[in-house]
């Protein structure tokens, strides 16, 4: 880790760093700054203390807060880590509201299928032939079907800056789904469709303007009436141009470069988050997050054959268009090898807030995480991510 960013971090924390780390508390009242907390009944199935261990150093270079829940049928297991923020150094609140990124893509595409179910859109129709005036015959092709699972071909579109300080001079940029689509579709196609895989938002932009097409409903306004109302997600939102975190949130915290080269952390916890829309606007809990998984699995979201396309990855000859691996994205989710079993789940990303969730299908056991990592949107794997997640199921393996 960079000297200066660690000198900043302590800086920040004054004596809560200098002093070390306070232990986990478990089971018991309110931690310490920069402790942890977490309640029963413990989850026996898993390594709770290695987890707990995992997460007590917090705030460190890494990460300011994590909270994480465990759940399937060995138990429950709850813990928190790390502080609200950087300033009061209070405990970070184990209920906190985050921005969960592209989490978002699993309501896009439970609702897109509930309106399959309906008849009102059709797996394998052509994206065109709903929205025609966006959608250029270079394109006809693609089907909704490939929009949900990334095989469309579709590039991404345009943004302003490649860095994360260019990113964050425009943070309060509002960015509009159809413009976003017509830069995207005025290239050419990465690959035709159906023929490779490549994970990008704006087939998840395009999903949620087709949501609207055939709703004439917002996006937004249709997910909540059809997921967030019936599951009683009353922490769950979709913020629009709004920039901020409405309710009890933990800060977020970026590394970024000064103008005299020295990195630097800034509180990120206002960014808006319209360039992401139906891909990754989210704000949820972890709370809200269980039970939605919870609610998913069993069938009580999507209903019938339906659910399996969420569990139903492309042909293996369908390969990953940047990396040559075998397929891993299905209609919302992702699937893993974890431990030698197979997990689903998905991950997401703002500035400032890293969050997942994933679980085996019969939900013997699932974890939902939010870290607020000082780098959430870098190249690479967070370690403390990483740590939770091979711990909960095992280490990653297979192609």
């Amino acid at each position: 880790m960079n000297r200066t960013v660690r000198t900043v971090l302590a800086a920040a924390l004054v004596a809560g760093l200098a002093a070390g780390t306070a232990g986990p508390a478990l089971a018991t009242g309110a931690p310490a700054p920069g402790g942890t907390h977490a309640t029963t009944p413990a989850y026996t199935g898993a390594d709770t203390e290695a987890l707990s261990d995992l997460i007590a150093g917090l705030p460190d270079d890494e990460a300011t807060a994590a909270l994480v829940r465990l759940g399937g049928t060995a138990g429950a297991w709850r813990g928190s880590a790390g502080v609200h923020d950087l300033v009061t150094r209070r405990p970070a609140d184990p209920d906190a509201r985050f921005r969960a990124g592209s989490v978002t893509k699993i309501f896009t595409a439970a609702t897109v299928l509930q309106l399959v179910a309906e008849r009102k859109l059709g797996l394998d129709r052509p994206v065109r032939s709903y929205l025609p005036e966006l959608i250029p015959e270079a394109y006809g092709a693609v089907t909704v079907r490939q929009l949900l699972n990334h095989t469309s071909g579709l590039p991404s579109a345009d943004f302003p800056g490649d860095t994360v300080e260019e990113w964050y001079a425009n943070r309060f940029h509002r960015f509009d789904a159809r413009e976003l689509v017509a830069s995207a579709t005025a290239k050419e196609r990465e690959f035709p469709a159906g023929k490779r895989q490549h994970y990008l938002n704006i087939n998840y932009t395009v999903a949620g303007l087709l949501i609207e097409k055939v709703t004439g409903h917002d996006y937004a306004a249709e997910v909540s009436r059809r997921i967030l109302a019936p599951l009683g997600l009353s922490d769950t939102s979709f913020p629009g141009s709004d920039p901020r975190i409405h309710g009890p949130h933990n800060h977020g915290y970026q590394r970024m470069k000064s103008e005299d080269g020295t990195v630097t952390l800034r509180d990120v916890s206002v960014w808006g988050a319209t360039d992401g829309w139906a891909a990754g606007d989210i704000i949820s809990t972890t709370a809200d997050l269980e039970r939605f998984l919870t609610a998913l699995f069993r069938g009580r979201v999507v209903r019938g054959p339906l659910l399996e396309e969420m569990f139903t990855l492309p042909d293996s000859s369908v390969r990953d268009f940047v990396t040559g691996r075998k397929p891993m994205y299905s209609a919302g989710l992702t699937a893993w090898q974890l431990g030698g079993r197979q997990v689903w789940g998905k991950t997401g990303g703002r500035w400032g807030y890293n969050a997942g969730l994933g679980a085996t299908r019969d939900l013997s056991r699932s974890l939902v995480y939010s870290v607020n990592s000082t780098d959430a949107k870098a190249g690479g794997e967070n370690e403390l991510v990483m740590g939770l997640v091979t711990t909960v199921f095992g280490a990653p393996s297979g192609d």
